[in-house]
């Protein structure tokens, strides 16, 4: 039984579109504007360095696109010094959509970074399958990653899930199995893309609800926009398009009860969604029922996950990663 409070984010932010440099020192601005209000948990949107892949459902396959692309994704640990230092200094947990490029290689992945108050990067969790047109960017992730993990000193347990991967009831089970107590469900904008416009939004909302009473979790569910910066690259550097819009996203803090504890917010502006997750408010829900405990049924359902080392370089990312201080 936890009997703490906690003052978390989810942040409704664009990046600068396909700038790995400034979208990071965005990151770190954030993370500093974070700490001034007294905030101990942030999470940030899916890829949000550099920006969700747009391209893919606008033009036809674009290798050159996806090598520029490659070319401003993350390298872990190398390329978040900055941001562990700055988690380290104000005293916050950050959970970083970004996409990952495999240290000295060409593979990337759709990557959630975990990232402690003292600057420990915890660990990394890939995206275990890529969607629909996804798959032109992303290698699929493995079931290595699929982790939770304690903060220092925090007592509780933070694990998180990329977009339509929350469709994926076993990849949820896995974090549930793992006495997970907050989740982070990181999402781009999808209600801007051509045939999504009315029905992106309450699918989101329908599953990080079902996260949040089927895991008995707070849902920080951080979403990004699509801002200037996105469409003026891809018209400049691919042509005209019509099928992504500006705006768009949805972010919201859930309760397990599927109340909201603050948002949700639909908006084309920076906003720091807040809210106090109170976790003793488990302890009720729980009562009720404990997907990993006495409502889970062993006897009769079994979940096997499948842990096992499938990329060279997983136990370089997993963690933990500390600060290497100069």
């Amino acid at each position: 039984m936890l009997h703490k409070k906690i003052k978390a984010c989810a942040l409704h932010v664009a990046p600068v579109y396909m700038d790995k440099v400034a979208s990071l020192a965005k990151v770190v601005n954030l993370i500093a504007q974070s700490a001034a209000e007294s905030i101990e948990l942030v999470a940030f949107p899916e890829v949000f360095v550099p920006g969700f892949p747009y391209f893919t459902n606008c033009y036809a396959p674009n290798a050159a696109a996806v090598a520029l692309y490659a070319a401003q994704s993350v390298v872990v640990p190398d390329d978040l010094t900055e941001v562990q230092a700055a988690c380290a200094k104000n005293g916050i947990v950050v959970v970083l959509g970004v996409s990952e490029r495999m240290r000295g290689g060409h593979t990337l992945f759709n990557s959630i970074v975990t990232i402690d108050s003292d600057g420990t990067i915890l660990g990394v969790h890939r995206k275990v399958q890529p969607t629909w047109a996804e798959q032109l960017v992303w290698a699929q992730g493995s079931g290595y990653t699929l982790k939770t993990y304690e903060p220092k000193g925090a007592g509780y347990r933070i694990g998180g899930l990329a977009c339509w991967e929350h469709t994926m009831n076993g990849a949820r089970q896995a974090l549930i199995d793992q006495g997970q107590h907050v989740h982070v469900g990181c999402w781009p904008a999808l209600d801007i893309l051509d045939g999504f416009e009315k029905v992106a939004c309450t699918q989101i909302e329908a599953l990080m609800k079902t996260h949040a009473l089927t895991a008995q979790v707070f849902v920080l569910c951080p979403s990004s926009y699509v801002d200037s910066t996105c469409l003026e690259w891809m018209e400049k550097n691919l042509g005209p398009q019509d099928k992504v819009k500006p705006g768009g996203g949805w972010t919201a803090i859930i309760h397990p009860f599927c109340t909201f504890v603050a948002g949700p917010y639909m908006s084309d502006f920076d906003l720091l969604v807040v809210g106090e997750i109170d976790l003793s408010q488990l302890d009720l829900v729980k009562a009720y029922v404990d997907g990993a405990g006495h409502y889970k049924r062993p006897e009769v359902f079994k979940l096997d996950v499948d842990t096992t080392q499938r990329w060279k370089d997983e136990p370089d990312i997993v963690g933990p990663i500390p600060l290497n201080k100069p």
